[in-house]
């Protein structure tokens, strides 16, 4: 990932009218006035249908799509089936070193794509995971070596390690460096409106230029290479928002029957005595910025405090994840490889498309509740 890939953007512009709650927020969000309220709580699996739907408009010679499958099967996510249809070749893939799996299709020349594909996933809550006594299954070595290894997105050395231990100065356990790094995170980095996408994750460029501002990809990545930095295992979970938060947060919502621009990735640490524990440092930064119309500034505000708390340890199963999988290279793409998959991607007469043009890259992601 290079530096000159990440635009260097200042934070601190007005948020005005622009961030403004959609149409199907503003009853929840009223009832939610009186009371913040953010505890989530494990028991109730709900069952989501989500489907994805790509059309390229105007191809330029042949056409490859690769569409993100969800890939994650664990106390907390069930990743069912999936099934799908399209005027191409279509079949299901699977990258061989982070075990992201997805559909990908290839187009003739003269045929405009269309590719349609539907998972079915089980969701639920995560919360307390840092209780006394929780039960979880062992971890292997090997596994936990892969999680706290360097990769191109997520260096541990220079600068990013000695930020680490600044940050954890003084803390001795895997729960005590954890803590102080969520906190440092959360303190430093902030919520920058203006990133496209989910942002780029190129921590080394951020800490390097002292612009901490961006999205997900870059505040939960941040929090994820320093933990790796201070020997932790940790890992990004990229996904997708897929309904409104049970707790009026409008900022932690996903509209149902639009989830394009929904995509929101979080992470996990491997904790002695713990096991992986959920962590979403970039979700408190995203609250603090754009939940109310003053940009709060402190964790002990009401609206935030809840969530600061509760995303140390948990999160609400409102949510999917597609995979976990850092610099992942796609089978047959000429583009390069992807610092993270859950987006769709595509390449038409050798060049790769836009994910966040919809004008020229058009696709729609639904989801679906399926009741018992």
């Amino acid at each position: 990932m290079t530096t000159a890939r990440r635009s260097l953007l200042k934070g601190g512009a007005a948020l005005g009218a622009m961030f403004a709650a959609p149409t199907w927020l503003h009853a929840q969000t009223s009832a939610a006035a009186a009371e913040r309220r953010f505890a989530p709580e494990v028991g109730t699996w709900r069952t989501f249908d989500v489907t994805t739907r790509v059309e390229i408009a105007e191809p330029r010679g042949a056409t490859r799509v690769w569409l993100p499958v969800p890939s994650v099967n664990t106390d907390w996510q069930h990743s069912l089936d999936t099934r799908f249809s399209s005027n191409g070749n279509a079949r299901m893939g699977s990258d061989l070193v982070e075990g992201a799996r997805f559909v990908t299709a290839e187009f003739a020349a003269g045929v405009r794509p269309v590719i349609e594909i539907t998972s079915r996933v089980q969701t639920q809550n995560r919360a307390a995971e840092l209780s006394r006594g929780r039960s979880f299954a062992a971890e292997a070595a090997d596994t936990l070596r892969h999680y706290t290894r360097a990769t191109q997105m997520l260096p541990i050395d220079g600068i990013v390690r000695t930020t680490a231990l600044q940050a954890t100065k003084g803390a001795k356990t895997d729960e005590q460096k954890a803590r102080a790094i969520y906190d440092w995170v959360v303190s430093n980095a902030f919520r920058d409106p203006k990133t496209r996408g989910c942002g780029e994750g190129d921590i080394k460029t951020m800490l390097e230029t002292g612009n901490l501002g961006g999205k997900c990809g870059d505040i939960n990545g941040l929090f994820v290479g320093l933990c790796r930095a201070a020997g932790i295992p940790a890992r990004d979970v990229y996904g997708i928002r897929l309904v409104p938060s049970a707790f009026g947060y409008k900022e932690l919502s996903g509209n149902p029957v639009s989830l394009k621009g929904a995509q929101h990735c979080r992470a996990e640490v491997h904790l002695a005595g713990f096991g992986w524990v959920a962590m979403d440092p970039a979700d408190v930064a995203k609250v603090m910025r754009l939940e109310t119309p003053e940009w709060i500034k402190t964790t002990q505000h009401p609206v935030v405090a809840p969530v600061n708390q509760r995303l140390f340890g948990g999160w609400e199963g409102n949510w999917m994840a597609w995979n976990m999988g850092h610099d992942i290279n796609l089978p047959q793409a000429r583009g390069p490889e992807l610092g993270f998959f859950m987006y769709p991607t595509a390449e038409t007469g050798g060049e790769r498309l836009d994910s966040y043009a919809p004008d020229d890259f058009k696709y729609q992601i639904t989801a679906t509740e399926i009741k018992a």
